[in-house]
């Protein structure tokens, strides 16, 4: 049985604390927040939970094997570095951290120490994406050409974090998952209108051998929009995570050179044949990664999203930053 202690009741510890007491070879040990309020929610919630506003106490806590943390990114080094440094696995919530300086000393420590950090991308465990990654490993898409993106809507604003801080390692943790290349540089340009932090944001990432990414992230659309565009040499693909049933759609589209005998037979032709709709498994993806972190602690196995695929994403967030700031320089990863 594994011991779990929540650090945080706020916006997303709600669906944490629910989905571990609802699995089994777990239970929650503790649930800490400061506020009166949340911890009042959790009460209604699960009368029995013992919960803490001091979160010494959970750290330090015999009865706690595994930390989850889901509090705002600017604390999660310190009660991340605190909890693997009293023995306690980690499940923490994206962004990994603020740094990748901070993030790669996690990962030091926990290797050290032989305990396992689980970074909380949530939609790797998405029928959806796992649907996705089937298909390019079967090779149904061909050589990847581009990954573009939108994830809009209005608000909810941030006060501590940037809209690309916010809604950006979405992607990037798919990208990461989807392409196995590595970056090369990413180039990012957007505004702040309203309370200082950007909340309008384009990224691009370079990778090798003529792939490219490009995400659109905005706290000011008017209307929600979650579609993802991936084009391959064979095939093309959309997802529209809004969509309740046919989220992704396969199509038989394409483009290529024909080889002629002169300059002027040097055409493109177009491929447009079928679409068809693959059967998506329709599960709550935090369950089933609260799930798979329980079964990597057990079996003492990294996680696919461990702290090493949580730094890619925080250096890749750096280096978005940094292009910010010069207005659209490439950044080399």
């Amino acid at each position: 049985m594994i011991r779990i202690g929540v650090l945080g009741y706020g916006y997303w510890g709600p669906n944490i604390v629910r989905n571990f007491r609802s699995l089994g070879g777990c239970e929650v040990a503790m649930v800490c927040d400061r506020s009166p309020a949340a911890l009042k929610r959790l009460k209604q919630a699960h009368p029995d939970q013992a919960v803490t506003t001091d979160p010494s106490e959970l750290l330090t806590s015999a009865t706690v094997d595994a930390v989850a943390v889901v509090t705002p990114v600017c604390t999660h080094f310190e009660l991340a570095k605190a909890a693997l440094e009293n023995g306690k696995h980690v499940f923490i919530e994206k962004p990994f951290t603020s740094t990748t300086r901070q993030a790669e000393e996690l990962v030091e420590l926990a290797a050290r120490k032989n305990l396992r950090i689980m970074v909380d991308h949530t939609f790797l465990f998405t029928g959806a994406v796992r649907k996705m990654r089937q298909l390019i490993d079967e090779g149904v898409l061909g050589d990847l050409y581009y990954y573009d993106s939108t994830r809009v809507n209005l608000g909810l604003f941030q006060h501590d974090v940037s809209v690309i801080w916010d809604l950006a390692p979405h992607d990037l943790s798919i990208m990461d998952f989807l392409i196995q290349d590595k970056p090369d540089a990413v180039v990012a340009t957007g505004e702040a209108h309203l309370n200082g932090h950007v909340d309008v944001a384009y990224i691009t990432v370079y990778f090798p051998r003529n792939t490219i990414a490009h995400v659109n992230v905005n706290w000011l659309s008017p209307v929600k929009i979650r579609t993802t565009l991936i084009g391959g040499e064979k095939k093309m693909l959309v997802w529209n995570d809004l969509e309740a049933d046919e989220k992704i759609k396969v199509y038989d589209k394409g483009a290529q050179m024909n080889n002629g005998q002169g300059l002027y037979e040097l055409l493109v032709s177009y491929r447009a044949g079928d679409m068809w709709a693959p059967r998506v498994e329709q599960t709550e993806a935090l369950k089933v990664e609260l799930g798979y972190f329980l079964d990597c602690v057990a079996r003492s196995e990294p996680p696919l999203n461990d702290g090493v695929a949580g730094t890619r994403v925080v250096r890749m967030l750096e280096a978005a930053d940094q292009s910010l700031k010069e207005r659209g320089r490439a950044v080399t990863l």
